[in-house]
């Protein structure tokens, strides 16, 4: 059985913050997305004051710093064991609108207006939000299911009428194997066809089934379904769905460890050509510019003493643009320390 480990989301937190996403991302007009540690209220508003917008925010803003102080008085309202508080604000028919909700994980602190609600920390720290195709399979039944996030989008079951052992009189044994053996194959291109069918932009294809078939079927995979693929131990059809949503967790945060590794293996390559930038100030230009690619940042930035400037530098990258990537491995965030924190990857050299 896969247990969690202690930096992954539980199933039913996942769940209730990828319900709660879905309804998110459905706005389609400019928000006000606030994040900030528990206990950090007072310095959150004191962080919404500094800069002044235009009307329609400062309106939004004046309404989250309310909701502020109430969930002060009553953080229980959002979850019981809560790290990080997240607020969106927007308005909708002359109506400010705000949503919260609470994490028992720390997540980056962030003051972001966009054109909608900013939610890529927890696509990063907490991988929510991603297509994932789980198969389950054995040599004549298999399962596809289409996941985004906790919900499945799509189904398919296949099936073929298999006979388990050779019966006496008629063909001979080597000519039933034989035939057998075409079957399942003939079977196992079809789910393949199947998979393919299915397959849009999906992060990672999790197979499992008991019994050797998964192994045989990973040869019906074209190359792309091959670089997504992923071994699922344990798995079955009887499944419970509790459990299949800890796979998909436990895999998905393996995968995302893996992406920001190649990330910084990325950045060391490219530093050679002049492609890259670590000064804050060298970033910020940078940004200004339209010429970062990535910003790496480390989930932790609020800790150095470049937090605001760093505040600043995420509402320019998500507003040119720029892909922004949070790193939560301890590693990875050591590493991003020495470096004030953040490091980019850029378009193009800048003097």
């Amino acid at each position: 059985m896969n247990t969690l480990e202690s930096s992954e989301i539980s199933s039913s937190e996942w769940i209730f913050i990828n319900q709660f996403l879905h309804e998110i991302k459905l706005i389609n007009s400019t928000c006000v997305s606030v994040y900030y540690p528990y206990g950090k209220g007072n310095e959150t508003i004191s962080l919404l004051n500094e800069n002044k917008r235009n009307d329609t925010v400062e309106r939004i803003k004046s309404k989250i710093q309310k909701r502020i102080l109430v969930l002060k008085k009553d953080p229980s309202s959002v979850g019981k064991f809560v790290q990080t508080l997240c607020i969106f604000g927007w308005i909708r028919n002359g109506k400010i609108i705000i949503k919260e909700i609470g994490t028992s994980k720390k997540l980056p602190y962030i003051y972001m207006v966009s054109k909608k609600p900013y939610i890529k920390p927890f696509n990063d720290v907490l991988k929510t939000n991603y297509d994932v195709l789980l198969v389950t399979l054995d040599q004549k039944t298999a399962r596809i299911q289409k996941f985004h996030g906790s919900q499945i989008l799509q189904e398919a079951k296949l099936k073929i009428d298999l006979q388990g052992r050779h019966r006496k009189g008629g063909q001979s044994q080597g000519r039933f194997l034989r035939a057998r053996q075409t079957k399942i194959h003939v079977f196992f291109k079809k789910v393949a066809n199947k998979i393919r069918t299915m397959d849009s932009n999906s992060e990672l294809l999790l197979l499992g089934g008991s019994g050797p078939a998964k192994t045989e079927f990973y040869d019906e995979l074209n190359s792309e379904l091959i670089k997504k693929c992923r071994f699922v131990e344990n798995l079955s059809f009887s499944t419970p769905s509790k459990e299949i949503h800890n796979k998909i967790i436990h895999h998905l945060y393996r995968h995302r460890r893996k992406h920001v590794i190649e990330l910084l293996e990325k950045y060391e390559k490219l530093f050679k050509d002049g492609l890259t930038a670590k000064r804050n100030n060298v970033i910020h230009k940078a940004l200004e510019m339209g010429a970062v690619d990535t910003l790496i940042v480390s989930a932790n930035y609020h800790t150095n003493s470049q937090f605001k400037k760093i505040i600043k530098m995420l509402e320019i990258a998500k507003n040119t643009s720029a892909k922004i990537e949070f790193a939560v491995s301890p590693n990875i965030i050591k590493k991003l320390d020495i470096d004030n924190s953040v490091l980019a990857i850029l378009r193009y050299k800048i003097k």
